[in-house]
């Protein structure tokens, strides 16, 4: 899994890098991972943290454990995750810890495929964002990324991916939200991706729209050359 953001050009030692590029292993990898490529310029994030910091607690992985390896980024409420019982809450207290260890949380919203039959997406959005993110200031608000991953879109339910003039709709819609909640800078300042069944044949339809500032790969970035072609897509 991994995000790619929008960036100026930059090389990286494979390839022309033109965006940001933040891989998300699995935890058993992201040791190697981050010492394989020390001093390129891809960037690296967890697909999760502990709920707890400190003390004696069998089998968590601690956001000071992640930092302490030079992971950046941890992605926070994926949808596989929530399908697994994760709640609001719990997605705001690991927000909580990722900030405290000066790591950037990758925060993911989205509606099921009922929620959107019964036209409940932008409720179900407002509700995650604000439950999630809402007691942020002004400051720290911005130190965190919105993903928008519709689970009726993410790769492993094996459906389309979500259409573009919808995904666009649904991200101005969450950029008007935290325009209220953290004033009209915040807009641009806190980047919003795309993520589900995001390909190197879909990729340009959703980068070339200026409300979207990157986006959440996830099976497609198991097969290297496809991987590859979608970084180089990058704007």
């Amino acid at each position: 899994m991994f995000l790619s953001l929008k960036a100026g050009a930059k090389k990286s030692p494979s390839a022309s890098l033109r965006a940001e590029v933040v891989v998300c292993p699995p935890f058993v990898y992201l040791t190697e991972a981050v010492k394989s490529l020390k001093g390129s310029r891809i960037k690296f994030g967890a697909q999760d943290c502990s709920l707890v910091e400190g003390g004696a607690h069998t089998g968590e992985v601690s956001g000071a454990m992640l930092k302490s390896i030079g992971v950046k980024f941890i992605i926070l409420g994926h949808s596989e995750r929530r399908a697994l019982g994760e709640t609001n809450e719990m997605i705001t207290g690991k927000i909580k810890i990722a900030l405290k260890n000066n790591l950037t949380p990758i925060v993911c919203l989205g509606e099921t495929l009922e929620q959107r039959k019964d036209k409940k997406t932008f409720a179900i959005l407002e509700g995650q964002l604000k439950e999630t993110i809402g007691w942020l200031g002004s400051t720290q608000i911005k130190r965190v990324i919105i993903v928008y991953e519709p689970t009726w879109a993410i790769s492993a339910n094996k459906v389309q991916a979500c259409p573009v003039d919808e995904a666009l709709t649904v991200i101005l819609f969450l950029r008007k939200l935290l325009a209220r909640m953290a004033g009209i800078k915040a807009i641009s300042a806190i980047p919003i991706l795309y993520g589900g069944s995001v390909n190197n044949q879909n990729i340009k339809d959703y980068l070339q729209l200026d409300a979207i500032s990157g986006l959440l790969v996830g099976a497609a970035s198991l097969d290297i050359k496809g991987f590859l072609k979608i970084i180089d897509s990058g704007v």
